[in-house]
């Protein structure tokens, strides 16, 4: 049952997870009986991107597939970075976690013989996408895992706070500083605890156009990197390139499992791009269809998704989310091509976990898309994440259950933030907008450098703890950009357009080595103002 804010235990023999989407959620039912404190900043279900993943689960469940074929794909489109142990190690414990999922009630469609239903999407080689009604396996998944939540004796729930700060000694964790997320300006609180899992997803609402919901904010990420934890490949972000254009924040998606149908990409004078591109076309990895996108807004001509042809009347039915976001913006796309944009979907690095789910940080698991595993290298195969979420979720169970959690600490004297202010809505757009313009689709030297910068003054000199958060996130993705020269996977450097092979391998970084870039470039303009002078 939800506990109000005020019933908090400020100390817990607890496991504390913080995040209410499908690690989270799926982390906590697999921990029963030991008791557990879910944190989630939003009403269950309502602020997770996985609420609205449209394409699916991948699992290799189907005739003629195998988890060896599946971990293939995922190690070819990762551009040369895939841990592959840990990407076959995901593909083999596919089938066991779907029928978890089935056991949650989560209705996976299935064929006229009973058998679960697959379909294909882009650069899969087999047909091994689980869906849910076409289109609703996120929505599906998420609302049945909620559901058993709320029935779970050993689960208390919480709604409403947003954790802003880890606590630790000596390089373990010992709790969490957490705040009301309806009022900005309240006393904070701290809950002391041996055994966090931070659950808390993505960083796309740091860019400007996402298909991500207002909380993967990459809060979880800057309270991790800020307490230390080494963080992972935080340049690579993915960018969904068929993202529906019709003035909402964040943009309605136009699933992959379309362009899997047959719907084509067409500009605005009607004629299919992506085709002379490449032998695959619109059934490119992700990376590729959006640089294409990119390319065809850039050169004023728009971008469409067209599937009159390959559904028409029959797009309702297949694909009632799609169908239903492009009704409500007045569009038919069963007659009307739909205009589509790039937008930041999925961020392949994280924070650093060992393949139980492990930071760096004693007592700090983290699952889900604030981590990052090495199963997704520089670009994520579709459908996969789903997989992943639910995969280490259930790692960290195992790992958490087979331990002795230490007692809680004492709670802190002090806090670590005493204060705060309400966020600057004009620098929050400012930031958002620098990171798509920036750190976007196509990146150069110049333009990570400014943002550099841009982040580190924005993160020393927020007075909203929340925008800090933002600031740090975006301070990394950037840094790490600037510091990779070469173009690999979904990180595009038009400055270095090939892949350099002395780069092939992951990012392992710090906050403290990102202001050590900071710090460097600050001191390029002075070493060049000092050389003018004396010349």
């Amino acid at each position: 049952m939800p506990t109000t804010i005020h019933d908090l235990t400020r100390t817990t023999d607890d496991v504390v997870i913080v995040g209410g989407g499908l690690a989270g959620l799926f982390c906590a039912l697999k921990l029963a009986p030991r008791p557990v404190t879910l944190i989630s900043a939003a009403p269950l279900g309502r602020g997770a991107s996985s609420a609205w993943a449209q394409g699916g689960i991948a699992a290799a469940v189907g005739e003629g597939d195998s988890p060896e074929a599946h971990a293939a794909d995922t190690v070819a489109v990762g551009a040369g970075l895939v841990d592959e142990a840990v990407a076959l190690g995901i593909a083999r414990e596919a089938a066991p976690r779907i029928h978890d999922l089935l056991s949650y009630g989560v209705p996976f469609d299935r064929d006229l013989e009973g058998r679960l239903a697959v379909g294909r999407e882009a650069a899969h080689s087999a047909r091994r996408i689980v869906h849910v009604r076409g289109d609703m396996a996120g929505a599906a998944i998420i609302a049945a895992l909620s559901e058993a939540v709320r029935r779970a004796p050993s689960i208390r729930l919480i709604e409403g706070l947003v954790a802003e700060a880890l606590l630790t000694e000596d390089g373990a964790v010992t709790g969490l500083q957490l705040r009301d997320v309806g009022n900005a300006t309240a006393r904070p609180i701290i809950i002391a605890s041996r055994a966090v899992v931070l659950a808390t997803g993505g960083i796309g609402h740091l860019y400007a156009v996402t298909t991500n919901p207002p909380e993967a904010n990459g809060s979880g990420l800057a309270i991790a990197a800020r307490a230390g934890a080494v963080i992972a490949d935080p340049e690579f972000v993915q960018f969904h390139p068929t993202a529906i254009m019709v003035g909402r924040d964040p943009a309605p998606l136009a699933t992959e499992a379309l362009r899997g149908e047959g719907a084509v990409l067409i500009n605005g004078d009607g004629e299919r791009f992506m085709a002379a591109r490449h032998p695959l076309a619109e059934l490119e990895p992700r990376d590729i269809v959006a640089r294409g996108v990119f390319a065809e807004i850039a050169a004023g001509r728009g971008a469409f998704l067209d599937a009159r042809e390959a559904l028409g009347s029959h797009f309702a039915e297949k694909f009632p989310t799609v169908h239903a976001s492009c009704i409500a913006a007045g569009l038919d796309p069963a007659t009307q091509p739909i205009p589509i944009a790039p937008a930041a979907h999925y961020h392949m690095g994280g924070i650093a976990v060992d393949e139980r789910g492990r930071t760096s940080i004693e007592g700090l698991w983290a699952g889900g898309e604030v981590s990052s595993t090495g199963a997704h290298g520089a670009n994520r195969l579709a459908s996969n994440s789903l997989l992943e979420a639910v995969v280490y979720a259930a790692r960290i169970a195992d790992d958490i259950a087979g331990r002795a959690i230490p007692s809680p600490a004492r709670l802190p004297e002090a806090l670590v933030t005493p204060r705060n202010a309400l966020i600057d809505t004009r620098a929050e757009t400012r930031l958002r907008a620098m990171m798509s313009a920036k750190v976007g689709v196509i990146r150069d030297h110049d333009g990570l450098a400014e943002a550099v910068r841009h982040f580190a003054t924005l993160e020393r000199d927020a007075g909203s703890v929340a925008l800090r958060d933002m600031a740090t996130t975006a301070l990394l993705v950037a840094a790490s950009a600037f510091t990779r020269h070469e173009s690999r996977g979904a990180h595009f450097r038009s400055d270095h357009p090939a892949e350099v092979p002395a780069f092939a391998e992951r990012t392992m970084t710090t906050l403290a080595a990102a202001r050590e870039v900071v710090e460097a470039l600050i001191e390029q303009p002075a070493r060049r103002t000092a050389q003018a002078m004396i010349a």
